[in-house]
């Protein structure tokens, strides 16, 4: 999608913040979902230790939002803003002391310190009627094993918590002097009853923490920015400020996947598939997980933790050619002629089968292997895992879904989306938008600003590419993918 040339007068729009695991980006959006210029992004990473951990610090995380804010406003002349939306990356968790300042580091999604944790948390996580009631299961990446970690690990390293919180609690605390969170990012913790919409009372008690140590969960929006902040950012003081919502639930949104019909798959600094859909629960088949996108809609998927991140590591570590011949050899491989068998957990894993201290294993080496090779046998490898990811969420979607693909790694890389529709045996769509994820969080504030009646209704956006699947190439990758089962299961046991 082309953004519009810049308008002759006074045009609405939303402004939407995307505070992702590698980049935040501020940009605008018209009343009809479509981008305007500028649009802002500010590069950073998290901060990996050997081990395990992934941290960032919330400090750096505000700075990189009101940077990004500024330099959207100052292009912002001639439009008016109704209002902010905010995705952001789900799971991760801060300590703020008694002022309200950060009191830790930012516990990423990424952080698997956590993992030494998990065998030892209550038995009442490890129940079917927990993972119903809260859409997740025992793992590092969720706040149950995070919070045990601390008390068992580091039980004198923060004395001065007060509350456990998002980061983007933290971010709209020193905005408004108010501490909440909404429902979305509330329910990507392990500790949100999804029915309830409020914090699960079971699973506080079995930690025994209380919920005056966490923030009030609320779908109202922030409104009145305090002190210097609307004075530096008056024309964003009086209009609302939605609570924030999972990236991969806005990603979904963006890219036109609202409805159990289209499954998206987004590849970025990791890759998830989801089904999004309004209305009651559904059955969550094993290995996935359930969250909400808002309090009329829930998201349900798999996620892996490697994705972009492995790839780019690949390019750093090995001798591989320039990005154009990189690709141009990708394309002219035949699928798995590498003689490889690769478990991409080098990140460890979350879906399907969430073994927390699971690492990346390569099989097959030998002298002749060349470092392409090696890279092609990865993206097949990720592939792999969503074809597993794939076999258990259609089980709970009616039909046939349509694949809808976003995130860089796919659309940067025509070899890597044609690998990925071989190994599903579907079609996979490109969506024809750079930022599902701000898009989402723009729309969902234009439904909630009633300027969008149902985006249900709303036409889904047509494919910018479809990649078909040939059914050598998958016959050829379910033979690769039991290969990775046997190899999964000889290093796990």
């Amino acid at each position: 999608m082309s953004a519009p040339g810049r308008p002759s007068g006074p045009t609405d729009c939303v402004l939407a913040l995307d505070v992702g695991s590698s980049s935040v980006r501020a940009s605008l959006w018209s009343a009809s979902g479509d981008p305007l210029p500028p649009s802002i992004k500010l590069d950073y990473s998290f901060t990996y230790t050997a081990d395990g951990g992934a941290e960032a610090d919330a400090e750096e995380l505000f700075d990189l939002v009101a940077q990004a804010l500024d330099g959207v406003l100052a292009g912002s002349e001639g439009y008016r803003v109704l209002a902010v939306s905010t995705s952001a990356y789900w799971h991760s968790l801060l300590g703020l002391d008694a002022d309200g300042e950060p009191a830790t580091a930012v516990f990423t999604w990424a952080d698997r310190r956590a993992a030494s944790a998990v065998p030892h948390l209550p038995g009442t996580f490890r129940t079917e009627s927990t993972r119903r009631r809260t859409g997740c299961v025992p793992h590092s990446s969720y706040w149950p094993a995070k919070l045990l970690w601390l008390a068992e690990d580091r039980p004198d390293a923060h004395p001065d918590v007060e509350r456990w919180t998002s980061p983007l609690d933290y971010v709209y605390l020193k905005l408004f002097n108010r501490l909440s969170v909404g429902v979305s990012m509330a329910s990507g913790t392990g500790l949100f009853d999804l029915d309830g919409l409020d914090w699960d009372t079971e699973a506080l008690e079995a930690l025994g923490l209380s919920e005056e140590k966490l923030s009030p969960v609320s779908a109202e929006p922030f409104v009145g920015l305090v002190g210097s902040w609307a004075e530096r950012w008056p024309e964003l003081s009086g209009v609302p400020w939605y609570p924030a919502v999972g990236d991969g639930a806005c990603s979904n949104v963006g890219s036109g996947c609202v409805g159990p019909e289209r499954v998206a798959l987004t590849v970025g600094t990791s890759g998830a598939m989801r089904s999004l859909w309004s209305g009651g629960r559904r059955e969550v088949p094993e290995g996935l997980w359930c969250y909400r996108a808002g309090e009329e809609r829930f998201v349900m998927g798999g996620a892996l933790s490697d994705g972009g991140n492995l790839v780019e590591w690949l390019r750093g570590t090995l001798r591989l050619p320039a990005p154009e011949e990189l690709e141009r050899r990708l394309a002219e491989m035949e699928p798995d002629a590498h003689g490889l068998t690769f478990l991409p957990l080098l990140a460890g894993e979350r879906g399907p089968d969430w073994a927390d201290q699971a690492n990346g294993v390569v099989a097959g080496l030998s002298l002749s292997t060349e470092p392409v090779e090696i890279l092609r046998s990865a993206m097949e490898a990720v592939a792999l895992r969503f074809a597993l990811v794939f076999e258990r969420l259609k089980a709970a979607c009616p039909g046939e879904p349509e694949i809808v693909a976003s995130g860089g790694g796919l659309v940067g890389s025509p070899a890597w989306a044609q690998i990925m529709a071989d190994a599903l045996g579907k079609p996979v769509g490109l969506a024809p938008v750079e930022e599902a994820s701000s898009r989402g969080a723009a729309l969902l504030a234009l439904e909630a600003l009633g300027e969008i009646e149902d985006l249900e209704a709303v036409a889904p956006l047509a494919a910018e590419r479809v990649y078909e699947p040939d059914e050598a190439r998958h016959r050829a990758y379910r033979a690769a993918l039991e290969r990775q089962r046997k190899l999964y299961r000889a290093v796990m046991d």
